[in-house]
């Protein structure tokens, strides 16, 4: 009896094989599929940048001379009015006490002298006319000769010149007249020059870099003698990829962290956007603001920064290698519904690299197939796969995403 069922049994078992293959072909292909639900989707752009200052000033000098002295060194901080340098000044220090001499010669003597010596031309004068009234009156009396009278009146005339001259040198002579000015101006520019051989900051700052040694020779036209970061805001200047420039907004918040310190990271804030693009590297141009400044950071420091550009609690995020046909803000996904793949149009939001928020067409819970591996209308099987990692750092195309901790 066991001889004559063991080829029933098997003949049984091979028909429950056939069925079952028969059942899964009815059933269709096993393909990888993602099972949708809601989720957090951030969207990041991840770029590196380096540290920069509001402004810089680049410190010369305005005369030809030899540095003296080098009152500081990089790093130093320095406020407006702070010595920077010293340039050798004998010369003008001469050409100063030249043009003071000059001015205290006015004062205590060629003024003086103008002065008595209008006196005197109007003593003469008036001696003069004395003189050529009493002539006059004798002639009149017929007891002189005319030519006494005009020999007086000559005088008179003379005296009445010397008068005018004094008078007019007294008043260029007289303070804050031509004279004075001329003399003050003069005084003024030789100080002035004297005033350019100690170099001061003109901002608070901090020096970054220094090209100059005691002994050296400056010159006004020349190289930058020493380099000032204005004290203000510090920020981080960021070459972004164009194709980021529709996800930017002033205001957007990032994170950071500088390359030298990689377990520390530091706030910031977009605060420009730059109006043009670089025709050579496609990119644009953006500044995130500091504050506060981590005390370990440093101009010229290079930095990670991680933009976050959009956030959207509990969306519905697809995995982006389960998208077809993408334009714009539309794709096709394949759903498999009732053990079918259906082609569905659905409308996208946020976008990322990682994942993409399906806004419209999709419910939570359902099936989408991983890439094109059904047609429309095709029976499939599902096979779960595990979701793409980085759903949390769903970044625009630029750069490896960075953790921050």
């Amino acid at each position: 009896m066991r001889i004559k069922r063991t080829p029933i049994l098997l003949s049984i078992a091979a028909l429950l094989l056939v069925a079952i293959g028969v059942f899964r072909w009815w059933q269709g292909p096993l393909v990888p599929a993602y099972q949708l639900q809601p989720t957090d989707l951030i969207q990041n752009v991840v770029a590196t940048g380096r540290v920069i200052s509001t402004s810089r000033a680049q410190v010369g000098s305005e005369i030809t001379g030899i540095v003296l002295e080098r009152r500081v060194k990089e790093g130093d901080q320095v406020k407006p009015g702070d010595i920077l340098l010293v340039l050798r000044a004998d010369d003008l220090i001469a050409k100063e006490k030249e043009a003071q001499a000059a001015l205290d010669q006015l004062r205590l003597a060629r003024r003086p002298q103008a002065i008595a010596a209008l006196a005197q031309a109007e003593s003469q004068f008036a001696q003069a006319s004395r003189e050529s009234k009493r002539r006059t009156e004798l002639f009149e009396k017929q007891s002189i000769a005319q030519e006494a009278v005009e020999q007086s009146k000559n005088n008179l005339a003379t005296a009445r010149a010397a008068v005018e001259q004094a008078r007019l040198l007294v008043q260029s002579l007289a303070p804050d007249e031509s004279e004075e000015r001329i003399l003050k101006e003069r005084l003024a520019a030789a100080q002035a020059m004297l005033l350019k051989t100690v170099i001061r900051a003109e901002a608070a700052g901090t020096i970054l870099t220094r090209n100059v040694e005691p002994g050296d020779l400056v010159q006004p036209v020349g190289k930058v003698l020493l380099e000032i970061a204005r004290a203000g805001d510090t920020e981080i200047l960021v070459p972004l990829d164009e194709r980021n420039l529709g996800n930017l907004v002033v205001g957007q918040g990032a994170t950071c962290i500088a390359d030298a310190y990689p377990n520390e990271h530091f706030n910031a804030m977009v605060n420009f956007i730059a109006p043009t693009i670089d025709p050579q590297r496609g990119t644009v141009d953006i500044r995130l603001k500091v504050d506060p400044v981590p005390a370990y950071l440093r101009q010229d420091m290079t930095v990670s920064v991680n933009i976050l550009t959009g956030k959207i609690d509990q969306a519905l995020a697809v995995p982006n290698d389960a998208l077809m046909n993408v334009h714009g803000t539309d794709a096709d996904v394949l759903v498999v519904r009732d053990g079918r793949a259906k082609l569905v149009h659905i409308k996208l939001g946020l976008r990322g690299l990682a994942y993409s928020q399906a806004s419209t067409g999709l419910m939570p819970g359902e099936w989408v197939l991983q890439g094109a591996r059904a047609r429309d209308g095709d029976r499939v099987r599902v096979s779960s796969q595990v979701l793409p990692l980085s759903q949390a750092a769903s970044t625009s195309r630029k750069e490896t995403p960075v953790k921050f901790n």
